[in-house]
C-alpha cells in the first residue's frame, strides 16, 4: 500500500508534502516510475558512449515529431553544427538542463534522449508526466559541444573548455548557453557531466555519481538560490541511495569564477551539478544512463511539488567528498629494465585514455611513488618490469605503455603478466 500511495503522491498536488514523510523510508519519491521510464522508453541507437551529432538527433527523430515537444535552434557550434533546445511542458517554473558541454562526457546525453522519448510518448494516464508538464517548463540542451562530441574530446573545435568560458563567453557554445539561460530566466538548472576516477572520501569505493550545489561566491555562502539547489540535490541523493549506497559523493564547492555552474547560481538559477563517474562492468555507461534518469525525474518531482523547500538536506550534506584518484594503476616494488641500463628499483604509475573503458594506458610518474594514489595497485616485488618498445632506450610520461613483468632481467625469462600494447 505504501508504494501505491507514493505513486499517487508523485503525480498529484496537495498531498505530496503530507505523504512524503510517511513513505520516504520505503522508497524515495518517483524512483520506481523513473526506473520504468529507463526501461520502457530507452532510445535505440545509443548503446555506446560515443556517437555523433547526426546519430544523436537521428535517434530522436520520431520523438521530436510529438506535439508535446518543441525543438528550437539556438545557434551553431564553431564548425557549424546546430545546437538545439528541446522543450516540453508549459508550467510556470522553468528548468534548464545542458549536457555534453565536454564532448567526451555523454552519459546524461543518453539519459536526456530517453526522458524526451518518455515525455513525447507516455500515455495520457501517466500522472507523473502530466503533473510535470503542467507545473514545469523543461528546456534541455542535450549536446552543447557537438564538435567535441564528433571527436569525443573534452574541448570545442578551437581547444577551449566551454565550462571555463562563462566569464568571457568567447565561444559560440558559451554564448548560446548564457543566452538561453537569460531568455528563459531559468529557475533551476542542471549541469550534467562525466568524471574520471574518484573515490568517496579517503578510503571509500569508486564514485558512480557526484553531486554539487555550486557556490555562487568566494565565501561559499548559502543564499536562497543555492539553498534551493541544496534541497534538490538532497532529493537526488535520497533517490539514488538504494542503488548506489556508498558510491555517491559531494563535489568540491570551491568557487570558480569561470565555470558555468557557479555563475548560473550567481545569476539566480538554482543549479545542481551531476557528475557521472564509473561503475564496474559499465564501460558504455548504460547503467549510469539509467541512474541519471532516476536522478533527474526525482529532481523534477521535487521542483514541481516544491518539496525541495522542506527536504532534509542531510542526504546531500552527509555525502563524503569526491576525492580525485591520481592514477589508474600503480605498479609497485618492481625493478625497471631498459635496454643498455642496469635494472633499477622503480614504481610506475599508469593512467588510461579512457578510464571507464580501461583502454589506452599511458605512463605517468616513475620512481619512488610511495603515497601516490591509484585505483589499483599491482605488487611487482621481486619481478623485473621490461619496458618495450622504448624510444632511445627511454620511457616518457604520456607515452603509450608496453611493459612485461618477468622473473628475471633476461628478456627471455619467465613472463608473469603484461600491460599495454599488444598485451593479451
Amino acid at each position: 500500500m505504501l508504494k501505491r500511495v507514493m505513486r499517487i503522491a508523485c503525480g498529484s498536488a496537495g498531498p505530496v508534502l503530507l505523504l512524503a514523510s510517511l513513505v520516504q523510508a520505503q522508497e524515495p519519491c518517483c524512483r520506481s516510475q523513473a526506473r520504468e521510464v529507463a526501461e520502457l522508453y530507452r532510445v535505440e541507437g545509443l548503446d555506446e558512449r560515443r556517437f555523433t551529432h547526426e546519430e544523436y538527433w537521428g535517434s530522436l527523430a520520431a520523438a521530436l515529431r510529438s506535439d508535446r515537444i518543441r525543438v528550437t535552434g539556438l545557434g551553431e557550434s564553431v564548425e557549424g553544427r546546430a545546437i538545439n533546445a528541446v522543450t516540453t511542458g508549459s508550467g510556470p517554473t522553468t528548468v534548464l538542463l545542458w549536457s555534453q558541454m565536454h564532448g567526451n562526457e555523454s552519459a546524461a546525453t543518453m539519459s536526456l534522449a530517453d526522458i524526451i522519448h518518455w515525455f513525447a510518448s507516455a500515455p495520457e494516464s501517466d500522472t507523473l508526466r502530466a503533473s510535470l508538464a503542467e507545473r514545469l517548463t523543461i528546456v534541455m540542451v542535450p549536446m552543447l559541444n557537438p564538435d567535441g562530441a564528433e571527436r569525443f574530446i573534452r574541448e570545442n573545435a578551437v581547444g577551449i573548455d566551454i565550462n571555463r568560458d562563462a566569464r568571457r563567453t568567447a565561444t559560440p557554445e558559451g554564448r548560446i548557453l548564457k543566452g538561453v539561460r537569460d531568455s528563459l530566466q531559468a529557475d533551476f538548472g542542471f549541469n550534467l557531466h562525466d568524471q574520471g576516477l574518484h573515490t568517496a572520501g579517503e578510503d571509500g569505493p569508486l564514485v558512480a555519481i557526484a553531486l554539487l550545489a555550486p557556490a555562487a561566491d568566494e565565501e561559499r555562502s548559502w543564499g536562497p538560490v543555492r539553498q534551493r539547489a541544496r534541497g534538490v540535490a538532497a532529493a537526488i541523493a535520497a533517490a539514488l541511495e538504494p542503488d548506489l549506497g556508498a558510491r555517491m559523493a559531494r563535489y568540491d564547492d570551491a568557487y570558480s569564477p569561470r565555470a558555468f555552474g557557479d555563475n548560473m547560481q550567481a545569476w539566480g538559477t538554482s543549479t545542481v551539478l551531476i557528475e557521472s563517474g564509473i561503475l564496474a562492468n559499465d564501460r558504455q555507461k548504460q547503467e549510469l544512463r539509467r541512474l541519471n534518469i532516476v536522478a533527474l525525474l526525482s529532481a523534477f518531482e521535487s521542483i514541481a511539488s516544491k518539496r525541495y523547500d522542506h527536504e532534509d538536506t542531510v542526504a546531500y550534506d552527509s555525502l563524503p567528498m569526491n576525492r580525485s584518484v591520481d592514477y589508474s594503476i600503480l605498479v609497485q616494488g618492481g625493478n625497471l629494465v631498459l635496454e643498455g641500463v642496469a635494472p633499477i628499483r622503480a614504481d610506475i604509475a599508469l593512467s588510461f585514455d579512457d578510464s571507464a573503458a580501461g583502454t589506452g594506458p599511458r605512463y605517468g610518474e616513475i620512481g619512488d611513488l610511495e603515497g601516490v594514489v591509484a585505483l589499483d595497485t599491482l605488487n611487482a616485488s621481486g619481478l623485473f618490469i621490461h619496458a618495450e618498445p622504448a624510444e632511445g632506450g627511454l620511457i616518457r610520461r604520456g607515452a603509450p605503455v608496453a611493459i612485461t613483468a618477468r622473473r628475471g632481467p633476461d628478456p627471455e625469462s619467465q613472463r608473469v603478466w603484461a600491460l599495454g600494447i599488444d598485451a593479451p
